[in-house]
């Protein structure tokens, strides 16, 4: 992406805060240019930030006291996005997710593959082909914001959300899909359930894939759900991932 730089937007969110706003689309390029800007600007300013937000186009950066000089602290932000000093990187993964689809796990896939005018066999492979990338995590602890959804299962939400979806959904909502952590309410159409924990607070990472890694979605059958729901209540799964 050209001049990536310029498409920058700086403003003041509040008196303790200042948004940075990138191009209004989802993209891998702009996502690797906002991690590196994220750890450029949290080594710079080390312990004086409260934290630094990424979004699919956006950082938002919160100081511990309010900001004397905005517009200051806006010409340090911008000359960060220049800095050549090393920024160390963790190395990316790719998490393989084990994804039931069967209509006792999921009993929306059905009506969602008629919706799409596909058989279940044909909305399975498209959606586990793809390897998404995980942009940034919200909503709910645990929740990730997954990019590359094939256009072919892009569908709206519903007009009438469920009340109550099911930890572990796997689900799709416009053109995005992902998995909900905990029980929720939500308007996406769930098109299958993973017996994965997508949070630990316990664990020092609680939630264990971050913004950059992959995702991909394997198929697996409803007794291979059971075994590993079971394994993973006495601690003896351990989740397969490959270092990108």
């Amino acid at each position: 992406m050209k001049n990536l730089e310029t498409q920058f937007q700086y403003k003041p969110f509040n008196e303790n805060a200042i948004l940075i706003q990138g191009p209004s689309i989802i993209d891998e390029i702009l996502l690797e240019s906002l991690l590196f800007y994220k750890k450029s600007i949290e080594k710079f300013y080390d312990k004086l930030i409260v934290e630094v937000i990424l979004s699919y186009n956006s950082l938002l950066i919160y100081y511990e006291s309010t900001i004397e000089d905005v517009y200051g602290e806006i010409l340090t932000l911008k000359s960060l996005f220049y800095n050549d000093a090393k920024v160390l990187t963790r190395k990316k993964r790719l998490w393989k997710i084990p994804v039931c689809y069967s209509n006792a796990l999921a009993p929306e896939l059905p009506s969602f593959a008629a919706k799409k005018s596909m058989n279940i066999d044909e909305v399975i492979s498209l959606h586990t082909i793809p390897l998404y990338i995980v942009y940034f995590i919200g909503f709910l602890p645990g929740f990730l914001y997954l990019g590359g959804l094939d256009d072919k299962l892009v569908t709206p939400r519903k007009s009438t959300p469920s009340l109550k979806l099911e930890k572990g959904s796997v689900a799709i909502g416009g053109n995005q899909t992902g998995i909900y952590p905990c029980d929720s309410p939500g308007g996406w159409h769930v098109i299958g359930k993973t017996p994965i924990d997508f949070f630990d607070l316990n664990a020092e990472e609680p939630c264990f894939a971050l913004s950059g890694d992959k995702v991909q979605f394997i198929s697996i059958k409803e007794n291979e759900y059971n075994d590993i729901s079971n394994l993973l209540k006495i601690g003896d799964y351990i989740l397969e991932s490959d270092i990108l």
